[in-house]
């Protein structure tokens, strides 16, 4: 081979050039990454115009707290008078909506030549507002501008929906300082929000970052949260308003709900733990799927290497995920504290990478968060309701996690699930769980939030936590892991907004507070995994406690006085608490939209075709006695057969008068074969049905007829079946055993006197 003119680039040469008989080390498949390459550039639906523009912004943590809004009662009220009354600004042309379903995509979104949107300035006298929203994340369909300072904006649904109106991100520019500005999103869906108990938007100052180091801040005045009162006979839209007063003349300033966390963030982030020699030492990149897009859903695995086998299958595993609602982003945010910690030299740290295999899904919607979607995928569907899916094709971010988790479980046992989530109408950091039905381990599912309450009690709410399964949330993940037999299965919500609790109270969070979050959550997960049992008992006790005083509480309220002494852990749990409805849920909206019409045809051929199905018999006795029946019957009709059939075409021939006879001879027959259906059925007063009587009947019939056709044949039955155990067999003689029992009931042929009769013999 050495000496042929194959050329190869996997053989190795020396450094004189000649062959050496190895071949290279496989390329990693997985290395997505190198000091020297660009990142993989985001994939965006053909529809979708981007700019060419990236954006980049700092981190930056405010040194003093930011406060709750404080409402004054003297907050304005604008009345919304839309594009008739106004000029457009700014406005997407080609945007998906409902109707329509993803296709493909590509590097940059839309080919050609990407138009200015914004309006042409007359002048450096003119004080418009530029608006955009065509970037990574961005939201923004259009703005109208109804005064001198005044807008009225609409946010864009989730591409292929017409609803999920919640995240905005834009930017504009063009400001002028000490002017009041009032901007209003007049389309929100829902009725409550955090906006009507303080939440104050987030504002971010180019300017500001480039010569002061200033991040994103919360900003605005005169905040209002309420109902539009425009009826267009659709559902109703809820409008916020805020005022604010931009800090620069000639600024570029950016607009967010809260603060963002895009795809490239998360590219950056793992390209620094891949070209960190230390870190990709316990820390494996992977490639889990690709998304309908073709963007790349990250796995990471972090574990200590093992020193031997039996090390490493000892080991038990924990699997974190997030943004499968891409406008979360407070999710990615603690899932980056958790990976700062996870991934650092702390004791702690090294501690529980060498206990834990942790399996980490940073991004499980990265279409959705490159296009600013706020609850959908591109399948126009909120993949938190579909977990249970068989459509690998359709959503294949969760179908292949769930599919990695049914490996791992078949691997190792999985200690926790979580899943990254944020929450727009409860303000703190809570959990929902799964309330466990063995009793062996009641009320441990409580366990690790309690204890998460105590290491984090500015921030972490336990009474704000649920562990009641809902019908509605069977398709999610927290409830589909729970049922695949991880007791600890968790959703981590996390507000928008801020804490009402301990020092922290009436304040915002920032990204260290929630970043915080992730490191407490390997803090608890060490506490939770102590050997020594003490915190766990303690919790565990004080959990029973606490669930009695919920059970009075449930009691009172009721106006019952119940002694629970003994009994009331047999309470159900689901019956004490209250339901979930407060989370963000959404109902699934069932299979992808391309997939409706195929969908419908599938059902229609299914219910011409859908046959009705025989009631099944419950017991091997019933099935005998139904079985034995129905032979005898055949026998018995066998028997009178063919004389039957003659008299009954001579009749035809010689009696005209059939038809008007026909009703006595049916009476007739019918009253003699009364006797035999009573006796069939034990109902004869005199009789009962004796199964050896009636065996002795079949086999005498089907020896006489067998022996008049073909003598030389003898029938036999086997003792180890038979259902008379006094009958005994023919010494030396085997049973002949067909396939195909009973060819002549089924063909309606006179052939079946030829087989020997076997239904004397019980089922198996």
């Amino acid at each position: 081979m050495l000496g042929s003119p194959l050329k190869s680039r996997q053989l190795l040469h020396d450094e004189f050039g000649e062959v050496k008989p190895c071949l290279r080390e496989p390329r990693d498949l997985f290395a997505f990454f190198s000091s020297s390459g660009p990142l993989q550039a985001p994939r965006w639906p053909i529809e979708c115009e981007v700019i060419k523009e990236s954006l980049c912004h700092i981190e930056w943590v405010p040194p003093q707290p930011e406060y709750f809004y404080q409402p004054t009662g003297n907050e304005k009220l604008p009345e919304i008078v839309g594009e008739e009354k106004g000029t457009v600004v700014y406005q997407l042309d080609s945007v998906p909506t409902e109707g329509s379903y993803f296709t493909s995509a590509r590097v940059g979104g839309k080919r050609g030549i990407i138009r200015d949107l914004a309006v042409t300035l007359q002048g450096p006298e003119d004080n418009t507002l530029l608006f955009e929203s065509r970037f990574e994340s961005g939201n923004l369909q259009k703005a109208v501008r109804v005064d001198t300072y005044e807008y009225e904006l609409t946010l864009r649904t989730d591409l292929y929906t017409n609803k999920h109106t919640q995240w905005f991100y834009f930017r504009v520019q063009n400001t002028r300082k000490d002017v009041t500005y009032r901007f209003t999103i007049v389309n929100l869906l829902k009725p409550k929000s955090l906006y009507t108990i303080g939440m104050k938007p987030l504002m971010y100052s180019q300017l500001d970052a480039d010569t002061h180091n200033i991040g994103w801040r919360r900003e605005g005045k005169e905040i209002r949260y309420f109902k539009n009162n425009t009826e267009d006979g659709q559902q109703p839209f809820y409008c916020l308003t805020w005022t604010i007063q931009f800090p620069h003349d000639q600024d570029t300033c950016f607009f967010a709900h809260f603060y963002p966390y895009t795809y490239t963030d998360l590219q950056c982030y793992l390209l620094s733990v891949v070209n960190n020699p230390v870190q990709s030492q316990f820390c494996k990149l992977r490639t889990l799927c690709r998304s309908l897009a073709g963007n790349t859903v990250y796995l990471l695995t972090i574990t200590n290497p093992s020193r031997t086998p039996q090390e490493a299958a000892a080991k038990k595993a924990v699997v974190l995920s997030a943004r499968v609602h891409p406008g979360e982003s407070n999710g990615s945010w603690i899932m980056k504290g958790f990976l700062d910690f996870i991934l650092s030299n702390s004791p702690d740290a090294q501690l529980l990478r060498d206990i834990f295999i942790f399996k980490v899904v940073p991004m499980l919607n990265p279409d959705g968060v490159i296009v600013g979607n706020y609850r959908c995928s591109l399948a126009g569907r909120d993949l938190n309701r579909h977990y249970k899916t068989i459509l690998k094709e359709s959503f294949p971010c969760i179908w292949y996690t769930r599919n990695m988790i049914k490996r791992l479980l078949e691997e190792r046992e999985v200690l926790l699930y979580c899943d990254f989530h944020g929450h727009s109408r409860k303000n703190n950091i809570f959990l929902y769980g799964c309330n466990n039905n063995d009793r062996k381990y009641w009320l441990h599912e409580r366990v690790f939030p309690l204890m998460l309450s105590k290491n984090a009690p500015d921030k972490f709410s336990f009474q704000s936590c649920n562990f009641k399964v809902q019908k509605c949330k069977e398709g999610t993940g927290r409830v589909v892991m729970w049922r695949m037999g991880i007791l600890n299965s968790y959703t981590m919500e996390s507000t928008f907004g801020g804490s009402t609790l301990g020092n922290k109270r009436d304040t915002h969070f920032t990204t260290e507070d929630l970043k915080s979050l992730g490191y407490h959550v390997c803090d608890t997960l060490l506490d939770f995994c102590d050997p020594d049992r003490t915190k766990f008992m303690q919790c565990l006790a004080e959990l029973k406690e606490l669930l009695q005083q919920e059970i009075h509480k449930k009691f009172n309220e009721l106006g019952q006085d119940m002694d629970l002494e003994g009994s009331w852990s047999d309470i159900s749990l689901s019956d004490i608490e209250s339901s979930t409805s407060g989370s963000d849920s959404s109902l699934s909206d069932g299979l992808p939209v391309h997939l409706l019409n195929i969908a419908h045809e599938v059902n229609q051929k299914k219910k011409m075709y859908k046959k009705k199905k025989k009631k099944p018999l419950q017991t091997r006795k019933q099935r005998n006695e139904q079985y034995q029946k129905n032979n005898l019957m055949r026998e018995l009709k066998l028997t009178e057969d063919i004389p039957e059939r003659a008299g009954f075409a001579s009749t035809l021939q010689k009696q005209p008068t059939f038809f008007r006879n026909s009703e006595n001879a049916s009476s007739s027959a019918m009253r003699n074969e009364k006797p035999r259906l009573n006796e069939l059925h034990g109902r004869d007063k005199g009789s009962s049905l004796d199964p050896s009587k009636m065996t002795s009947l079949i086999l005498t019939k089907n020896k006489e007829r067998m022996q008049t056709e073909k003598p030389g044949f003898t029938v036999s039955c086997s003792p180890k079946t038979s259902t008379n155990p006094s009958q005994e067999p023919v010494p030396d003689m085997k049973p002949s055993w067909s396939r195909n029992r009973y060819p002549a009931a089924r063909r309606g042929r006179a052939a079946m006197t030829v087989y020997p009769s076997l239904h004397i013999y019980t089922y198996p």
